[in-house]
């Protein structure tokens, strides 16, 4: 195996990481002395993430989805302020490091080098593999579908048109669960629309922004039009347009406003040829301010008179101009209560992104997966997503085990807990969600099946999700866990996958049972997604679930299936009929996800606690 060195520059610092390899970083961190840093940016696979600063000496992140380095190149740019404003920058110093070097650190899960007074620390993840430049997919092991997905497409790269103050941020936070998604500084009309926007609470996402067209401003529309005809042309998918936001402010009645710019009157008359093959959506904002002024100007029925003026004055005349049947309408408000609007928007690009890049790359299509992973939105998305990714190789005939040949159960569940929780991409920098504490957590949960069907599972405790009323005092106090995680697996999860009896019950109930926990996750946080996830929100949305007649229900099934089926993959579709029952049915646990306040999510704690409440190591 040829290797190629990893280079580390100082002083404008390059650091090329060259590997042939299957390398995932989840963390990256870099202290210095003496100079102060000014800036610092990760750049790989022509994408650049910038580093935020602790302090002047301190830069830290943690990837929510780990970098993939494939026999590529990793660098880190780090510029440091000069201490005067004269004469020309040093040349910088080079490092060479051994990729060996770098392997010899899996085990602990780190690496760390020095350059100069700088330190620089990767955290690897254990799925980091050393493969040969010949190697075959079987050679390498059992590895997740997302991660040959999103080595097609790790993004959902999205241009959004509109003038600034229309609305297009709390839009963007709104739906992909993130902050500042656009420049505040930039100034009106002046974005540069080549800029890729990426935002470390959601990394399957990257934007690029035009700030509209001002009055007569034929050179911005020309430019955004030359940026969309240049991505087309990319090889690449994952470097092509994948959805395009033409986004308008509703205009008020009276307040003298305008619902077309200059430029794109134009483009929408004349030149909606280049949008062709681009899934695009026109997007009218502030839809509940044209519902406050319908209620005061005494409307007998606000909403149907909005929904009049929508189509009057905003529909109507956009289809004059362009006249092409495949562009797409909503209407949507940035208000957290007003959600229907930001749903109808997100299921439109789905469907678009699907008919789109589905027939032209076969299934699954990575835009369209990646689509509904970039979306924090619709649980039924990532649902669908998930059941997608899993019909492609792990979850089908599960019965016979074709894909896990002398394999740990243990193992085998890793890549289909991998692969679900890649789907649902939640902000979780700590990653626990894909820790060992929370895989326990779920092969224990298993292991209920085997309780008989009478047998009552709930928890002799007194911090169940259903003992938080509206008239209770709020949890302050750490929740215990019905499991105690961290400690180890049920047995049967290391025994191999033929050894077990019955062995396609656990591989159906684990995927059901996570898909499930994750959904309630989900369900409690849709608010603030842009939060870092905490073990406190995990511990109750399990405990949710774990409590749930829901949960009973699905173990009774799955305990009771019958997997013979001539000519069918019965496994499979039990497992999507079960995955599509939603945790919103069940009404009990919803009145108990309801009761559960806001603030007890964004408190962390410990997987485990003594009897007493303590904090356990």
């Amino acid at each position: 195996m040829s290797v190629q060195p990893l280079r580390i520059s100082c002083m404008g610092f390059d650091i090329a990481i060259s590997w042939i390899l299957t390398s995932r970083v989840t963390d990256i961190e870099l202290q210095g002395a003496g100079d102060s840093i000014e800036s610092i940016e990760v750049i790989y696979d022509d994408h650049r993430l910038s580093i935020p600063g602790q302090g002047e000496h301190h830069f830290h992140a943690d990837f929510n989805q780990p970098l993939t380095v494939r026999g590529e190149t990793l660098s880190v740019s780090v510029v440091h302020r000069r201490k005067w404003y004269i004469g020309p920058k040093p040349a910088p110093e080079v490092i060479e490091i051994g990729v060996h070097d770098v392997l010899s650190k899996l085990p602990t899960q780190k690496f760390q080098t020095a350059c100069n007074r700088l330190v620089i620390t990767l955290g690897l993840s254990p799925s980091s593999i050393p493969v040969s430049a010949g190697a075959s997919r079987d050679a390498i092991g059992l590895r997740p579908t997302t991660e040959e997905l999103l080595y097609e497409c790790p993004r959902f790269r999205i241009l959004v048109i509109g003038q600034s103050g229309v609305g297009k941020s709390a839009l963007i936070n709104r739906v992909f669960g993130i902050e500042q998604a656009f420049a505040a500084s930039s100034e009106p009309g002046k974005a540069d629309t080549e800029e890729e926007l990426i935002s470390q609470q959601n990394d399957r996402l990257v934007l690029h922004d035009s700030k509209g067209f001002e009055p007569a401003d034929n050179v911005n529309c020309d430019a955004v039009k030359s940026f969309i005809t240049d991505r087309k042309k990319r090889e690449h998918i994952k470097d092509q347009l994948h959805a395009v936001w033409l986004c308008f402010r509703i205009p008020i009645p009276g307040h003298g406003e305008r619902l077309l710019e200059d430029g794109v009157e134009t483009l929408l008359k004349e030149d909606t040829s280049v949008l062709q093959n681009i899934p695009t959506i026109v997007v009218f904002t502030k839809y509940d301010k044209l519902l406050t002024h319908m209620r005061i100007a005494n409307e007998a029925d606000p909403e149907a008179a909005a929904q009049q003026y929508l189509k009057k004055h905003c529909y109507d005349p956009i289809k004059e101009l362009d006249g092409t049947p495949d562009l797409s309408y909503v209407a949507v408000s940035s208000q957290p209560r007003r959600a229907q609007g930001r749903s109808q928007l997100i299921e439109l690009t789905s469907e678009k992104v699907t008919k789109t890049f589905g027939s032209r790359l076969g299934p699954p299509s990575p835009v369209s997966v990646v689509t509904s992973m970039a979306q924090r939105t619709l649980p039924h998305l990532k649902v669908a997503g998930s059941i997608t990714v899993g019909k492609q190789r792990y979850w089908r005939t599960l019965a016979s085990s074709p894909n896990f040949p002398g394999y740990t159960i243990q193992e085998c569940l890793r890549v289909i807990h991998t692969d679900i929780v890649s789907v649902w991409n939640f902000y979780d920098p700590s990653g626990y969600l894909d820790s060992e504490p929370f895989r326990e957590l779920m092969v224990n949960l298993v292991g209920t099946i085997d309780e008989s069907a009478t047998r009552s599972a709930r928890l002799a405790r007194s911090t169940t999700c259903d003992t938080i009323g509206e008239n209770t005092v709020p949890l302050t106090f750490p929740i215990i866990l019905p499991f105690e995680a961290g400690l180890a697996s049920a047995q049967w999860a290391y025994e191999t996958y033929q050894q077990v009896n019955n062995v396609h019950q656990r591989f159906m109930a684990y995927i059901v049972d996570l898909i499930h926990v994750l959904e309630i996750l989900f369900t409690l946080t849709p608010n603030d997604s842009e939060k870092k996830l905490t073990r406190r929100a995990i511990k109750l949305a399990f405990n949710a679930y774990h409590d749930s007649e829901m949960r009973r229900n699905t173990h009774v099934q799955v305990k009771n299936f019958d997997c013979k089926g001539p000519g069918r993959d019965v496994v499979f579709e039990k497992v999507v009929s079960l995955v599509r029952m939603s945790p919103t049915d069940d009404v009990d646990l919803t009145r108990a996800i309801g009761s559960i306040p806001g603030s007890e999510l964004e408190r962390d704690e410990e997987w485990h606690t003594d009897d007493d409440g303590r904090q356990a190591r």
